[in-house]
């Protein structure tokens, strides 16, 4: 069963994702680094040459792959889940573990770094955060697991996550 880690940008997936994945001894898929892997271009780069549609089906196409596989640990981008199918895909072999923070605290931590294409379009990052966020927020409750990984380094967000009774059942971790 693959561990499929969701959530806005920000909410540390790909770190956390990757904690967990050499803590089980799993390979890890970052499906951001996948897709700037295969076109040679950054995510940035992406949404200004090519515009977000066409990074979304790049997601999706890199979603279907990450899918087809097993026991592996997946961390999709903040708008993959927004797609039913992507859901679909990911869920048929898959646990999904949504990733949260306070809007507060994922500016702080968005604002840190240069490489968040949706976020320095933004007038208003704080305000849109929130705005993008609402929209989100059936996708994102449509998951197995929720964490808060506000004031946690990724360390003690994996730890949390792998030990928690219930994704330890169902994974059959001892």
């Amino acid at each position: 069963m693959n561990i499929v880690f969701t959530g806005f940008m920000g909410t540390g997936k790909s770190a956390v994702g990757s904690i967990v994945a050499g803590k089980l001894g799993r390979m890890f898929f970052d499906t951001d680094t996948m897709i700037e892997d295969s076109t040679g271009q950054t995510i940035n780069e992406i949404f200004q040459n090519l515009g977000e549609a066409a990074f979304r089906a790049l997601e999706s196409e890199t979603v279907e792959l990450v899918s087809d596989m097993d026991d592996v640990v997946i961390s999709c981008g903040g708008g993959a889940v927004m797609d039913p199918q992507n859901i679909k895909r990911l869920r048929k072999n898959g646990i999904i573990i949504n990733l949260f923070a306070s809007p507060e605290h994922l500016l702080g931590r968005l604002s840190e770094t240069d490489n968040r294409p949706l976020i320095k379009r933004m007038l208003d990052p704080l305000g849109e955060i929130k705005k993008m966020l609402e929209s989100r927020k059936e996708a994102y409750k449509n998951c197995d697991f929720a964490f808060n990984t506000e004031g946690l380094t990724p360390e003690q967000s994996a730890a949390e996550i792998l030990n928690d009774a219930d994704v330890k059942k169902l994974l059959n971790i001892t």
